[in-house]
């Protein structure tokens, strides 16, 4: 016995005005935000000066909800943005490498250990491996 599978599984399903669960509830938090922030600043500064603080977030929240690119939602966007930026720009082929090894999507580049750095004591590594972590302690 055969069962259909659904072609278009990674789709989100529209609710509400043709926008999904995770973007309503994306609107509705930053919503809730640009309201609380309106309620404190109105009584002090005056509606239509809170109006301008409060816009940019009502934007924002938009934006992250709404934004896709290249079928990728805001969030893995800025993220793989972010890594592109802290990885090489240019990534060379090798036969029979899988695409992404654990070791490539990290974030943080080490150097390579050269050929003299072969032959340390253990006690001349682990100085070395100390300076490394304060060098990321200090990041």
């Amino acid at each position: 016995m055969q069962y259909k599978i659904p072609v278009q599984i990674e789709n989100e399903d529209t609710i509400f005005l043709g926008l999904s669960f995770r973007q309503l509830g994306i609107i509705m938090g930053w919503g809730g935000v640009a309201y609380g922030l309106f309620t404190v600043l109105e009584p002090r500064i005056g509606s239509q000066m809170a109006i301008v603080f409060v816009i940019p977030l009502v934007v924002i929240g938009i934006i992250i909800a709404l934004v896709k690119v290249s079928e990728m939602t805001f969030l893995p966007l800025i993220l793989n943005i972010v890594r592109l930026n802290l990885n090489a720009k240019k990534r060379l082929w090798s036969q029979g490498t899988d695409s992404y090894e654990p070791f490539d999507i990290g974030v943080i580049k080490v150097k390579q250990e050269k050929k003299g750095e072969a032959n340390l004591s253990l006690a001349e590594k682990m100085q070395k491996n100390d300076e490394i972590a304060e060098k990321l302690k200090n990041l």
